[in-house]
């Protein structure tokens, strides 16, 4: 027996995986017959896929990730337009980009552990498909509120499918190059979806209208689903019992955590739209409640695992500085690039007085050093030491806020706004890859999926926390500035330009959890013999 490196010790699963083999779903591998088709083979017997269907999985499930970005991206650009065609009230103004990850978060972790049981391609089919139905809704939306069902329908879809595009990549793809190309072509498809839909929408808005990019999505997203059908592996040739349903999934930390996140996430969702909304009762009892739950949900995997039941994230796992230290970064991060694109796009459209398709055109840069170094991240991270990776990257993006709050607004674009936008995306794009081969490391092989959620919901919770604490900072210090007419582009700078210094100072102590944490992974994604 070869002796282990630091790394493979660091990287080997946290969570114990005692259920009995007959019970756990996902515990065969599917190999690729020479006529196309899959069989069932044990674990130990399994083979890489031909080049030519490895290529059709990563490609599509990128796909799939541009494409539900896109229609996020899609509506933050498009939001007047939008409001205004469907006689969105002023008050609801900001749901519909709320309830998306409202929705989103609440289900991921329930998604992923159900995926775990029934398998992870019969549930992200389906989340294709109801992405697919849900998108054309949106477009099709006559009311303001059957447009905030419909994203919320959407963030259910969605909740399907991210947890278990993770674990299928994990599961088909052996630790090496595919799986790192499969996991960073997810990260450039959810950041870099989001951005082609910022640019798409400004052209939309100014041309044949904000509808038709949601009937592109839905169209793309219903071939997506077609060549999924087709490409990846099957899950079981056999039914699922209702008592593998019932004993293998830890139903009441299931329905703690989601209750949990959801209710945050809402209050989260109202701060977003006025600060003053959080001494409303009812949200001050749901906030309580929130909190309230967190020990309850300890007290409940404790007791799981005493009793040697199904937890659904059992409380040791939280003693692996790594897998600990990767969460806490991976949450500031993703908090920070969507706070970056939110009030970047509010700078150049409320401070800058662009139009919404010059305003996408300079998020231009963004796609392009985002969607380069997620390729060469996928490639090359098994090279670097996964701190040194890590950290080299998030300086740099640190760059990025920390130009935009020194920047004057009457500067050409290209003197500091440019560089922002190339910088920016480079700290969530190479952490997503690191951070979902460490996260997901933690959980046996049979648990892929609920590694999955645990690892998006993270970066779900990330974007609602985020603009939820830099709304609240940027709304007050506007308020209290000393201009008198608060809409004025001086007053909102004032705002915009203390959650970019806030910002930076989240992207500094994501270097600090790094640099302390971190330490001891040694390199990623390496192949193992």
């Amino acid at each position: 027996m070869s002796r282990k490196s630091t790394t493979e010790i660091a990287l080997e699963p946290i969570i114990p995986d005692s259920r009995p083999n007959n019970l756990v779903a996902g515990a065969e591998t599917y190999l690729e017959d020479p006529h196309g088709a899959f069989s069932l083979q044990p674990e130990n017997e399994r083979r890489e896929l031909s080049k030519g269907r490895s290529v059709a999985i990563i490609t599509n499930l990128s796909g799939v990730m541009v494409m539900q970005s896109i229609s996020s991206g899609l509506l933050t650009v498009g939001l007047p337009t939008i409001a205004k065609d469907v006689h969105l009230a002023s008050n609801l103004l900001l749901w519909p980009a709320s309830v998306y990850p409202l929705t989103t978060g609440c289900l991921l972790i329930l998604a992923g552990s159900i995926a775990d049981v029934v398998g992870s391609r019969a549930v992200f089919l389906t989340g294709c498909f109801l992405q697919g139905v849900f998108v054309l809704a949106c477009g099709l939306a006559k009311t303001g509120i059957q447009l905030i069902i419909f994203r919320a329908m959407q963030g259910v879809a969605v909740a399907l499918a991210l947890p278990t595009a993770v674990s299928i990549i994990n599961n088909t793809f052996p630790p090496g190059r595919r799986r790192n190309l499969g996991l960073a072509g997810m990260g450039a498809g959810q950041c870099l979806g989001f951005c082609i839909g910022l640019v798409l929408g400004g052209l939309f808005v100014d041309t044949i209208g904000w509808r038709a990019g949601y009937y592109m999505c839905a169209a793309a997203m219903v071939i997506f689903a077609m060549v999924s059908w087709w490409s990846i592996p099957g899950d079981s040739a056999k039914r699922v019992p209702w008592q593998k349903l019932r004993d293998d999934i830890d139903w009441v930390g299931a329905g703690i955590a989601s209750s949990c996140l959801g209710m945050f996430s809402y209050v989260l969702a109202t701060v977003t739209a006025s600060a003053s909304n959080l001494t409303h009762p009812a949200n001050i009892s749901l906030f309580a409640l929130s909190l309230a739950l967190i020990p309850a949900f300890v007290f409940w995997v404790a007791r799981q695992e005493k009793r040697s039941k199904p937890a659904l994230i059992p409380n040791t796992i939280w003693r692996n500085k790594a897998f600990t230290s990767i969460c806490l970064m991976m949450l500031l991060s993703w908090s920070v690039i969507n706070v970056m694109e939110y009030f970047s796009s509010l700078f150049f459209q409320e401070v800058q007085h662009l139009s919404a398709l010059q305003t996408s055109l300079r998020f231009l840069p963004s796609i392009i050093s985002g969607g380069i170094l997620n390729i060469c991240t996928g490639l090359f991270a098994h090279k670097f030491r996964a701190d040194y990776l890590v950290l080299a990257f998030t300086l740099l993006s640190a760059g990025a806020p920390l130009l935009m709050a020194l920047i004057n607004p009457s500067w050409p674009y290209w003197y500091s706004a440019f560089w922002v936008m190339l910088i920016a995306p480079l700290s969530a794009d190479v952490l997503f890859t690191v951070a979902a081969l460490v996260v997901t490391s933690a959980f046996p092989d049979r648990m892929q999926a609920l590694g999955g959620a645990v690892f998006q919901t993270i970066a779900q919770f990330g974007t609602s926390f985020g603009l939820a604490i830099m709304a609240s900072i940027s709304s007050s210090v506007t308020e209290h500035s000393g201009y008198g007419i608060k809409s004025s582009p001086q007053a909102l700078m004032e705002g915009y330009r203390v959650t970019f210094w806030v910002s930076f100072g989240w992207i500094l102590l994501a270097c600090a959890i790094g640099a302390v944490g971190l330490r001891k992974v040694g390199k990623v994604g390496m192949k193992r013999e």
